[in-house]
């Protein structure tokens, strides 16, 4: 009996994320992990506040070498792809580093899968969280309420382009922003358009998974499918609108379940929502629900055993 009450607590404990396996070496990868952010990302603000929050050091922590990349807010896939090739390039020649486990959260995924389709020699994997590989919801109705050309689409454009700036200045950054870029390279048709240029991983059918090596580049995805996940955190009314673009379609708020898939689908129903899939805001999420940050230890671990 009192094995059972204690191990009753420890998966209460676990399901809080405040026990996670701990020993050396348990997240210490062969290539360094390469963390990615979305849309209106940040590496970190003012040094203090990390996009991808409490998970570089617990990373770290198991004995991983982890480096967070620093591209453009917003802007257009390719573009970003870019800038995060050279930034992998001054990497591999300042440390001598070969390949990298690349994982991109939200318009990270489309971001990070550019550098392993023009780029495979620096890549080892890349894990998708998020990421709308199929297009937005959210994206394509905005192009409804804001139609190209009109003046709604200046305002949103001039908005976002501002906020952009000021999370690159807050984040010690001078990357270029545009907006309209970035909502073209979301939306389902400029999905389609970059699918065709760099098709690899994706899913045959609609909703299935895609080949899990390219090039010798494993590829894997994961996604949440909740909403509103804590009455405290200030980012669910957000993720609440952005779901009625949705209809009956499973989503985390900006990204439909389906749309998420990417090679090998680990899991796309994880009970978060879009910013919960990287420990956001401050950590809140459901009650009971998992640990991001030992779901990404968990994968670091994965990484490790398949060599990676």
């Amino acid at each position: 009996m009192h094995a059972l009450v204690l191990r009753f607590a420890a998966a209460i404990v676990l399901a809080f994320g405040l026990l996670a396996p701990a020993h050396a070496g348990y997240t210490q990868t062969r290539h360094p992990i390469v963390l990615v952010h979305g849309l209106l990302g940040f590496d970190s603000l003012l040094g203090v506040y990390d996009y991808f929050y409490g998970i570089p050091g617990e990373l770290k922590s198991g004995g991983a070498r982890v480096y967070i990349a620093d591209v453009s807010a917003s802007n257009s896939s390719t573009l970003r792809g870019e800038q995060l090739i050279r930034q992998l390039d001054t990497l591999k020649a300042l440390y001598g580093h070969g390949k990298f486990n690349l994982i991109g959260h939200s318009h990270g995924g489309p971001t990070i899968r550019y550098v392993a389709s023009v780029r495979p020699d620096l890549v080892a994997s890349i894990t998708s969280v998020g990421s709308p590989h199929t297009g937005s919801a959210v994206a394509d109705g905005l192009g409804v309420i804001a139609p190209p050309g009109s003046v709604a689409e200046a305002l949103a454009a001039g908005f976002v382009n501002a906020l952009s700036v000021l999370i690159e200045v807050l984040s010690g950054s001078g990357d270029p922003q545009n907006a309209l870029a970035a909502l073209d390279s979301l939306n389902s048709a400029g999905s389609a358009q970059f699918n065709a240029l760099h098709p690899q991983g994706m899913p045959s059918s609609a909703c299935g998974q895609g080949a899990s090596v390219v090039n010798g580049v494993r590829y894997y995805s994961m996604g949440g499918t909740s909403v509103s996940t804590n009455w405290f955190d200030v980012g669910d009314p957000l993720l609440i609108a952005g779901s009625l673009f949705f209809g009956w379609e499973s989503n985390d708020g900006l990204v439909g379940r389906c749309s998420s898939h990417l090679g090998v689908v680990l899991k796309d129903n994880y009970p978060w929502n879009h910013l919960d899939e990287v420990n956001q805001i401050f950590g809140l999420r459901g009650l009971f629900t998992p640990s991001p940050v030992s779901v990404y230890r968990a994968h670091a671990n994965r990484l490790k055993n398949a060599g990676l």
